[in-house]
């Protein structure tokens, strides 16, 4: 029997080199087209595999063979195995979001990486191995072949061209949504989420390990998630942040779950909900304590959710805390966080001390801390690229608000009238946070002055 077997992968794989060829395709390109590395289709060829199932008619369609392949495949490759790799169908439930983009489209950076890991997104097969990256117009093409609605077309196995592709797709997106936010932005990485759902789904139905494709899914629910927060749509995002740490979970990636975690850090913070906040803060350095990024952000995250409390001490001391470790910054932190390294790292760190200093000054009226605050967010506002236009417009009035709780209206109306209709257009939650406090403080500490009543009208809209 087994040798019958055999016999026929070396004739199934015969016949498929003669219609390759035939076709004018490489390998690699026949993979693309039908979803598979093309050391799957190496393997099959020389007789060495069986086929997966699904395979040989989506070859029969492409080449035109009129069936052959199937035929030679036999009965068994339409056959689906019952064992279920993951055994949790719920983590394949309905997911939120856009369900109406018919093709991935790309994110429009002109950086397209060559290999994995890049910018701090190592690839969910392999790791840190460097696995080379397709060119981003065969990957493209090849997901455009994919079609969520229909699983007949999705590989039953996480091939690795497309994995590495959607990986290489996700430090542009990141890339370009942290300068602009649109409708087509946010549907490009949604619909990527559905097919990666349903991919996952598919291959756990087939009998294999989705875990490579979950891994995947929550670093794109991470960004959905904080896309949809920005755009004042918090429910959406929740939801997108807690599928994410589920399949963050099931697949064991501790970056991913992190990350997930710091949003809720700031999605509970936005609700003034400080309990809530610190809790997930100290989770969030619970997930790998021998990480020094995580315990930076863990930290970080508490000053900010100390101070919602008015908790100075505890505050400070988180703060010392998170600079301290900052400095101890490893190398494999710097791999996985880059964005925590250098200019950056600065930025992200004296933005998040200073909003904490700001918080607690609102919270206690202490001038001192306010100035603190003034001074933190001036150092985060040197470090930051001229591109990041939504985060200058956020600083700037973290800035004007912290003058503002340092008794300084004069020049809290200075720093925050240049930027004033911008911010108010962008609609994003985080902005419109800021332009809330720095209205409230003006208009309750000094109303009485001509200026501080001209940029109090000007920030009602938020209001209304």
């Amino acid at each position: 029997m087994e040798v019958r077997r055999t016999e026929r992968w070396a004739e199934f794989g015969r016949e498929l080199r003669s219609w390759r060829r035939r076709a004018g395709l490489t390998q690699g390109q026949l993979g693309l087209r039908v979803g598979y590395h093309h050391s799957v289709i190496s393997k099959v060829e020389s007789g060495l595999r069986e086929p997966p199932m699904g395979l040989p008619a989506r070859l029969d369609e492409l080449l035109g063979t009129g069936g052959t392949l199937t035929a030679l495949a036999g009965p068994g490759a339409r056959r689906r195995p019952a064992h279920l790799a993951v055994n949790d169908p719920t983590l394949f439930a309905v997911v939120p979001g856009a369900d109406t983009t018919d093709r991935v489209t790309p994110p429009g950076v002109p950086v397209w990486p060559l290999r994995l890991p890049d910018r701090g997104f190592s690839c969910p097969l392999h790791g840190d191995d460097g696995c080379a990256v397709p060119p981003v117009g065969d990957v493209l093409a090849a997901l455009a072949r994919l079609d969520r609605r229909d699983p007949a077309t999705l590989p039953v196995e996480p091939v690795p061209d497309l994995v590495h592709g959607l990986t290489a797709l996700l430090p542009g997106y990141t890339q370009a949504t942290a300068e602009s936010v649109s409708t087509e932005a946010v549907g490009a990485v949604e619909s990527v989420l559905h097919l990666l759902v349903r991919w996952a789904e598919v291959v756990d139905a087939a009998g294999r390990s989705p875990h490579s494709l979950l891994r995947l899914a929550a670093h794109y629910a991470q960004l959905a998630g904080r896309l949809r927060m920005q755009r004042g749509q918090s429910v959406v995002g929740m939801a997108w942040v807690g599928h994410g740490l589920r399949w963050a979970g099931v697949s064991a990636d501790r970056v991913a779950q992190a990350t997930l975690l710091s949003d809720y850090c700031t999605l509970t913070r936005l609700d003034r909900d400080a309990a809530s906040s610190l809790a997930y803060a100290r989770a969030l350095g619970a997930v790998d304590p021998s990480r020094g990024w995580m315990s930076t952000l863990s930290h970080l995250y508490q000053a900010r959710a100390y101070a919602l409390d008015g908790d100075v001490a505890e505050c400070r001391r988180q703060v010392d805390l998170a600079r301290r470790r900052l400095s101890r910054i490893d190398e494999r932190d710097r791999a996985e966080a880059p964005w925590l390294t250098g200019d950056e790292g600065e930025l992200r760190a004296e933005s998040s001390i200073g909003g904490a200093l700001r918080d607690l000054a609102a919270h206690t009226g202490d001038r001192a801390t306010a100035r603190r605050a003034v001074h933190a967010t001036q150092r985060s506002l040197a470090h930051l690229p001229s591109r990041m236009r939504p985060t200058y417009l956020l600083l700037t009035l973290r800035l004007a608000d912290s003058h503002a709780c340092a008794g300084m209206p004069e020049a809290a109306v200075a720093v925050a009238a240049p930027v004033v209709e911008e911010a108010l257009r962008t609609r994003r939650t985080t902005i419109v946070h800021e332009l809330r406090g720095l209205h409230a403080r003006l208009r309750d500490g000094w109303g009485d002055l001509p200026e501080v009543r001209d940029l109090a009208e000007r920030l009602r809209t938020p209001h209304r």
